[in-house]
């Protein structure tokens, strides 16, 4: 068996936005008030997520915010050769005289004087909703930057944002993720985000029959992982696309794919940034239960 056409259709649909747009709105002014204790002028507010990727789901809640100071950054020159690091780091010698250190801190008495109930123990600020509001994350970050070059003027480099979690620092890139996922829609004939809900919404069903353990497979990973597939498998019925681009996936390399943003590996063990290959695997294995037993 499989899953019906119509189930599948009713699945790639964009879910429910308006409340959404709303509670961003609001997070996003108070944000960048001018009453805001870090330099609003160097602050960067955008979404990032579901909701930023135009692949929500109706079961989804929270609206991923990122607050971005770009008056400094963090940077990795590994990719660099050796004179274009001395190069690099005789420009950048100073150190930033306000630091990421000082914006975070800044940040959480700002969101925790605007909104009740504010919860600051995990990677991101967490501000709980209420009937106007949906729940909201706001991840305090600097400025990041992968150098691949610095000599004659030219800096090759791709931008990011960067946080510290329990002493080590996360790099990541969600304006390239976002970017790519609608580069890679447009080329698919907007089936790659119909494509990517219809997976979410699987994942949701999965975690509710007790076939996947919650967390195991986050949104930003499934985008990934079909953002890997091959444009011509992005045709014809949903039921087409879907066995389609499930049979590419488990017959890749899964050490050769990567995050949308092209940036990162997507299944790698003992990274943040990646998806722990246990977790990759219990996902394909569900998807195959759950599409032969429907």
């Amino acid at each position: 068996m499989a899953i019906s056409e119509s189930q599948l259709e009713t699945w790639s649909q964009l879910g429910k936005a308006a409340q959404f747009t709303d509670t961003y709105n609001s997070i996003r002014d108070n944000l960048l008030h001018p009453s805001a204790p870090y330099p609003v002028g160097l602050i960067d507010v955008h979404l990032q997520g579901s909701y930023g990727n135009d692949t929500n789901v109706w079961g989804d809640s929270d609206v991923d915010v990122v607050l971005c100071h770009t008056g400094a950054f963090y940077y990795d020159i590994t990719s660099m050769g050796a004179q274009d690091q001395v190069f690099l780091k005789t420009a950048f010698s100073a150190e930033a005289a306000y630091r990421y250190e000082n914006f975070k801190g800044d940040a959480q008495r700002h969101v925790s004087g605007l909104y009740r109930d504010v919860d600051l123990s995990g990677k991101a600020i967490y501000i709980p909703g209420n009937n106007g509001r949906r729940n909201a994350d706001v991840l305090v970050c600097q400025q990041f930057r992968r150098y691949f070059s610095f000599k004659n003027g030219i800096h090759d480099y791709r931008l990011g944002i960067a946080f510290i979690r329990n002493g080590a620092r996360i790099e990541n890139f969600p304006k390239q993720h976002s970017e790519n996922c609608t580069t890679k829609h447009q080329a698919t004939n907007q089936n790659f985000k119909r494509m990517v809900r219809i997976f979410k919404n699987m994942r949701n069903s999965m975690i509710t029959k007790g076939l996947l353990a919650d967390k195991a497979a986050p949104s930003y990973f499934i985008e990934g992982m079909l953002y890997n597939v091959p444009n011509d498998k992005f045709v014809g019925s949903y039921q087409d696309m879907w066995v389609k681009c499930f049979n590419w996936i488990v017959t890749a390399s899964s050490s050769e794919l990567t995050t949308a943003s092209g940036l990162h590996w997507l299944v790698r063990d003992g990274s943040p940034v990646c998806w722990p290959s246990a977790n990759f695997r219990a996902f394909t294995a569900a998807l195959k239960h759950h599409w032969e037993n429907s």
